[in-house]
Parts: C-alpha cells; sequence; structure tokens
C-alpha cells in the first residue's frame, strides 16, 4: 500500500509540475496573442484611413474626369456618327 501511495505521490508531483509549465506557456501565448490582435487593429486602421483617404480623392479626380470626358452630343457635326445614317440622293438637275 505504500509503494502504490508513493507511486501516485510521484505521478500527481509530475503532473502538477507540467500543469505549472502549460500554465506559463498558456500566459506566454496569451500575451503575444493579445500584442498581435493590437498590432493587426492598428493596420487594419491604418490601411482604412489610407484606402478612406485614397478614395476620397479617388472619387473626386473621378468625378472630374466624368464631367470632362462626357461628349456633348448637341455640339457634334453633321454626318459624324460614322455613316450609319442614310443621305439624302441628290435633287437631279
Amino acid at each position: 500500500m505504500d509503494r502504490l501511495n508513493a507511486k501516485l505521490y510521484l505521478q500527481n508531483c509530475y503532473i502538477m509540475k507540467e500543469n505549472e509549465r502549460l500554465r506559463k506557456k498558456a500566459l506566454l501565448l496569451n500575451q503575444e496573442n493579445q500584442a498581435l490582435l493590437t498590432e493587426l487593429k492598428q493596420r487594419l486602421a491604418k490601411t482604412a484611413a489610407n484606402t478612406n483617404s485614397a478614395k476620397a480623392n479617388g472619387n473626386a479626380a473621378a468625378a472630374a474626369g466624368n464631367r470632362a470626358s462626357i461628349p456633348d452630343l448637341n455640339a457634334a457635326a453633321p454626318g459624324a456618327h460614322g455613316g450609319h445614317e442614310k443621305k439624302a440622293a441628290p435633287k437631279p438637275k
């Protein structure tokens, strides 16, 4: 009985030691995870700010570009439609 008790005691000591080692490792991993999460949030915030800034600049430029690139159909010269219209036959003299 004493032999079994000693064996169980040693197993218990080993388990407690292993438990403490794993607890420390889990604490370190949790700290690392928190640091990485903070870094990720900072990068995402920076990327979002840059994206929003670029979109604002791009939208303003695109809006200006769209205004300039819309052709005035009323100003088109007659016959400038690529020859798809039928021309009237000349009057005989």
